[in-house]
C-alpha cells in the first residue's frame, strides 16, 4: 500500500483541531490521509523538503501525491478526501479565484485564536492512519 497523504496543521489551534475532527470521520478512506501537527519533529522534516517560500509561510499544508499545497488551495483538496457527497463542492470552491480564497483563509487565520479556544492536547497523533 502507498503512503497516505498528509495534511499538516497547527497541533495548538482550535480550528485545525476542530477541522481534523471533522474531516476525519467523513473521509471516504480512513488510510487515505494523515494528520500531522506542523510542530512535531515529523511535520518539520516534511516542511523542510518544500520550497523555502513555503517553509516560512505560517498555513496549513497539504501534500497530495507528493505536491506540497498551502493555505486555501491545500484548505479546498481537503474536500477531494470525503465522500461523495462533499467532493461535489470541490468545482465550486474552485471557482473562485485563488487571491480571494486567500484572502478569507488569511483573516481567518488572522483570529482563529479568539473564535476557537485552545485545545487542551494535540490531537492529531490519534488520527494516523
Amino acid at each position: 500500500m502507498s503512503e497516505p497523504d498528509v495534511l499538516l496543521m497547527d497541533g495548538d489551534c482550535g480550528l485545525c483541531t476542530r477541522s481534523a475532527v471533522f474531516l476525519h470521520p467523513r473521509l471516504n478512506d480512513q488510510q487515505s490521509l494523515k494528520f500531522i501537527a506542523i510542530e512535531s519533529e515529523e511535520g518539520q522534516a516534511i516542511i523542510a523538503t518544500f520550497p523555502e517560500k513555503m517553509q516560512q509561510a505560517d498555513s496549513v499544508f497539504l501534500v497530495r501525491n507528493g505536491r506540497p499545497y498551502m493555505r486555501s488551495a491545500a484548505a479546498l483538496r481537503c474536500l477531494l478526501y470525503l465522500k461523495w457527497h462533499y467532493r461535489m463542492l470541490f468545482p465550486f470552491g474552485w471557482i473562485i479565484p485563488l487571491p480571494l480564497r486567500n484572502i478569507v483563509y488569511r483573516l481567518l487565520a488572522k483570529y482563529r485564536h479568539k473564535f476557537f479556544a485552545k485545545p487542551e492536547m494535540c490531537i492529531f497523533p490519534s488520527l494516523a492512519p
